[in-house]
């Protein structure tokens, strides 16, 4: 009995440990909508955008509200007038469909921080900054009333209708955020440069690594109990 309640402890500090993991990241996905004080109006362009698509807000985001597991996807998110000088990072949003940086000082922005941006689909930004990707990556930019409107993200892999030349052979292109692509391995196909062909060894890969992760956690929880009794 005491062997087994042996093995179910470090086991439970591994659950413990992504439980808490998880907890993290959900509130990291939040951390976004406080990035200046206020709330989203009604009047404004997410604030129209967040009630014809029966959102919630919260704080400056305007969140999904269906019945999907992630009860906290941010699907619009207005920094407007936030006095922000420049934008470093938005984490927990690369599932946005609009977000609104307009009325803000910034110099520059990073095209980088929108990779993963699959469904960003309207952008208002100031009017002196790019659209992210460029004119190229929109179905239509514009300026209107001092902002610059970039509206209808253009899939890149589709503009020629061929897989991307930069992709490796059994390999497609995929969109991967405004002005960017990826290159996914084909069906059947893994590794490097997609060069193995197969299913890809997932019990032989993580098998090893999970079992590693317990047998670390198990000495880890050993060397504490025998400080524990030291003391």
């Amino acid at each position: 009995m005491k062997a087994l309640l042996s093995w179910c402890e470090p086991v439970a500090l591994i659950f413990i440990i992504e439980v808490s993991f998880n907890a993290s990241y959900q509130l990291t996905g939040l951390q976004v909508c406080s990035f200046c004080g206020g709330t989203v109006q009604n009047d404004t362009y997410v604030g129209q955008f967040c009630s014809s698509s029966a959102g919630r807000i919260d704080r400056r985001c305007c969140l999904a509200n269906d019945n999907t597991s992630d009860t906290e996807r941010v699907i619009g998110l207005d920094l407007s007038n936030c006095s922000l000088t420049q934008v470093e990072d938005l984490p927990g949003a690369s599932t946005v469909l609009m977000i609104d940086l307009s009325v803000n000082p910034i110099v520059n922005i990073s095209e980088k921080i929108f990779q993963g941006f699959l469904d960003l689909n309207y952008m208002i930004l100031p009017q002196h900054i790019a659209c992210p990707g460029g004119n190229a990556s929109w179905q239509k930019v514009e300026v209107k009333l001092g902002k610059q409107l970039c509206e209808g993200q253009k899939n890149l892999c589709n503009q020629t209708g061929q897989m991307s030349m930069s992709c490796p052979e059994n390999s497609l292109c995929g969109p991967y955020g405004p002005g960017f692509f990826e290159c996914r391995c084909a069906e059947n196909y893994h590794g490097y440069k997609c060069l193995r062909q197969g299913e890809f060894p997932a019990l032989k890969v993580f098998g090893p690594l999970a079992a590693s992760t317990v047998v670390i956690s198990f000495l880890l929880w050993i060397t504490q109990r025998r400080k524990a009794k030291s003391l």
